[in-house]
């Protein structure tokens, strides 16, 4: 079976691989918008998936450039947990998904693409959204720009955080 590439894969396989990490970069930017950067944290932060398995697609992500979960501080490991609640409490308020997927892939074996900088996913699930595209033609349906995800996930953020304090 010949193989279908949906337009985001083929820019994430056609881009230019640059040197350095994606996340530190990030970080570095002063840009949060262009970054897709929604909030950032004492030690991480939260940030839209540029490449997203699903709908509003997050990573908690820590500042410091470490590749394990055992590396990371108690402190570092405590806000990239805080970060991965916010995510899931702003997904739950902007687009009311029926559940969650939430991971960390630790080295190329278990799916990690950003080998060296650890991050947790946040996957937004509805009933239903498993159907049968990805499983068929490795094809996934992204029904919405990320430019209008941010925006309506930045607000959810905003909401969140100013219902805490």
């Amino acid at each position: 079976m010949q193989q279908m590439w949906t337009p985001w894969r083929m820019a994430y396989i056609r881009r230019e691989k640059r040197p350095g990490c994606i996340f530190c970069d990030m970080l570095e930017a002063e840009d949060d918008r262009a970054n897709l950067i929604l909030h950032r944290g004492a030690l991480a932060f939260l940030v839209l998936n540029k490449y997203p398995y699903n709908n509003g697609h997050l990573m908690a992500v820590t500042y410091r450039h470490v590749d394990t979960l055992e590396a990371l501080t108690p402190e570092e490991g405590a806000d990239m947990l805080a970060m991965t609640t916010l995510g899931i409490r702003a997904l739950r308020r902007s687009a009311n998904p029926h559940g969650f997927n939430v991971g960390v892939n630790i080295g190329k074996v278990a799916g990690a693409g950003v080998l060296d900088h650890i991050h947790t996913h946040i996957v937004p699930r509805w009933e239903g959204d498993a159907n049968f595209m990805p499983v068929l033609a490795d094809i996934r349906l992204i029904p919405q720009d990320l430019g209008e995800t941010y925006d309506e996930l930045k607000a959810a953020v905003e909401a969140v955080l100013t219902s805490e304090t």
